[in-house]
């Protein structure tokens, strides 16, 4: 009878080391789980900060080429306002040769 009970209860101790081995593999992978599910989101977050990266360095681009563009219609515009008034400098002048004559 003894000896029954002490393989009974050797057979309970062994049962719980393996239940608290198996319990200690649960938690280790629910570990691995919420590390990789951490990572996942710090690679998401640096994803995303890549693309806004990218989105402000697109929009730096393309502010510098509106103020490329406005500054090139600007000199065009001063280009043709200072051939204008050459060319009513030179009308002028034709009008005062012709009085003169």
């Amino acid at each position: 009878m003894r000896v029954r009970e002490r393989e009974r209860e050797r057979g309970e101790r062994e049962t719980d080391r393996e239940r608290e081995f198996r319990e200690g593999d649960r938690e280790r992978e629910r570990e691995r789980e919420r590390e990789s599910e951490l990572e996942r989101e710090r690679e998401r977050e640096r994803e995303r900060g890549e693309r806004k990266e990218i989105e402000r360095q697109t929009e730096r681009e393309r502010d510098t080429e509106r103020e490329r563009e406005r500054a090139e219609t600007e000199r065009k515009h001063r280009e043709r306002e200072k051939e204008r008034v050459r060319e009513r400098e030179r009308e002028k002048i034709e009008r005062e040769t012709e009085t003169r004559q």
